[in-house]
């Protein structure tokens, strides 16, 4: 059998559904989960339940409260989660679910908007809604035109287009979706700072002390580093580079101050800095390990470019 034509078939099918869709009904649908002060509520049975499940996730990560509430936990106490600044969003591509029409009377009951999303305008579920986003589609892609599959990937791309039509109603930014994703990659480019990933104990040297005295340090303090501070401030770092360079010079003694072989002035980042500007940063300049500082200039801790990358900051 050719799969890859099988395969290519189900695709052609299905996008021709999608295209094929009509957005009828969508401006009401948009005013109702625009307007409730509470939350949206899905519920849905069977495939169209999980469908529902994603459609309710997707909404509460782009500015719309939500939830997926179950038909049938709702008949056994779990009505009591709707309240009178609800919306309700129900999915039924038949429009009879027992399960669904069951609790529909009640949800009137509560005199909460519905939207509805059903294959069939006429449907039980259709005559008690406020508005139908029809998902009716010509054909399955199932070979026996039986199993869900244009259905649900059309009622999934219809909560999709309702999820998109309320960001760009309450102008939706990418800030405010990082605060709805702050472990995701774009949450932790716009909202962790170097001050979040920064290491508040770090080596410190005296100007007097000798190199042999500074490599214990350095090596007590983990980091590959050693700092020279002075009234709090970042005077010199002696580095495993400084060392390995010192140990070329014809001049080396371990009993040599250390600082003498430190950078000096060495650049240093303010904790309020970003971390993927911080990134960014150490890269352009080939550093991987910055002194922080606060807004006065005083040390407030270290970073290394590996606490970045392993934080997942890119």
């Amino acid at each position: 059998m050719d799969f890859k034509k099988i395969a290519r078939e189900v695709l052609e099918i299905e996008a021709n559904e999608l295209l094929n869709a009509t957005v009828e009904g969508i401006e009401k649908a948009v005013e109702i989960a625009y307007n409730t002060k509470g939350k949206l509520i899905v519920t849905g049975v069977g495939k169209s339940g999980l469908i529902g499940s994603k459609i309710a996730a997707t909404l509460a990560s782009t500015g719309t409260p939500s939830f997926f509430l179950h038909p049938t936990e709702a008949l056994h106490g779990d009505l009591g989660m709707i309240t009178k600044d609800d919306s309700v969003l129900a999915i039924s591509y038949s429009g009879e679910s027992e399960e669904l029409i069951k609790i529909l009377p009640h949800i009137k009951r509560f005199e909460v908007p519905l939207i509805a999303m059903t294959g069939r305008e006429d449907s039980t579920l259709a005559r008690y809604a406020d508005v139908v986003l029809n998902i009716h589609v010509n054909k399955e892609a199932c070979p026996l035109n039986i199993a869900p599959t244009s259905s649900t990937t059309l009622t999934l791309a219809m909560g999709d287009a309702l999820a998109v039509c309320l960001m760009k109603k309450r102008n939706f930014t990418k800030e405010d979706f990082a605060s709805f994703h702050p472990g995701g990659s774009l949450g932790k480019k716009l909202f962790v700072k170097v001050k979040d990933l920064m290491k508040k104990e770090f080596p410190v040297a005296d100007e007097n002390d000798t190199l042999q005295e500074a490599i214990i340090k350095m090596t007590e303090g983990k980091l590959g580093h050693v700092l020279f501070v002075d009234n709090d401030k970042v005077k010199a770092i002696l580095s495993d580079g400084d060392l390995r360079r010192a140990m070329m010079s014809e001049k080396f003694d371990l009993k040599e101050k250390a600082i003498n072989f430190a950078t000096h002035n060495p650049k240093t980042i303010n904790k309020e800095v970003l971390a993927a500007d911080a990134l960014k940063y150490m890269e352009d300049n080939k550093i991987q390990f910055l002194p922080v500082t606060d807004e006065n200039g005083k040390i407030a801790g270290v970073i290394h470019i590996h606490d970045l990358v392993e934080a997942g900051i890119k």
